[in-house]
């Protein structure tokens, strides 16, 4: 993992990587062009869970994201986003599509609505490291 990333995982419980297959499976299913910050990531743990600073973070793994996609009816409700995961709480984290280079936001599960989609980072790594700075809440 790059140490950028790696630094910031400290208390992170992290799952194997990807296999190639499983990404290009994933590129190919959602027809999303991934940042490499985030291929990267996937290629050294694929998905998992724990705190960055005072905030917590479940990444799903490459295997999971179309189907937690579909099944939040994301597209449905937030024609645009691309969710990665969650912070526990019924919030999740994904990227909006719809910029270049794409953003990530922070939404609801309940509630899913592109109105209730706040801006949170420029990048997966960005995220990241607010996450690490945050006292809590970043938003």
């Amino acid at each position: 993992m790059k140490e950028s990333l790696g630094s910031l995982l400290t208390d992170f419980s992290l799952d194997e990587g990807a296999s190639q297959e499983t990404i290009a499976n994933i590129k190919n299913i959602s027809g999303i062009y991934f940042p490499d910050d985030y291929l990267d990531f996937l290629q050294d743990a694929n998905g998992g869970e724990g705190f960055i600073g005072e905030e917590y973070l479940i990444l799903w793994k490459a295997e999971e994201l179309e189907t937690f996609n579909r099944e939040y009816e994301v597209e449905k409700y937030a024609p645009g986003i691309f969710l990665f995961g969650s912070n526990g709480g019924g919030e999740g984290f994904g990227f909006d599509t719809r910029s270049t280079p794409y953003k990530i936001v922070q939404v609801p599960f309940v509630g899913m609505d592109l109105q209730h989609a706040n801006h949170v980072a420029d990048s997966f790594t960005n995220l990241l490291e607010r996450m690490n700075q945050s006292d809590g809440s970043l938003l």
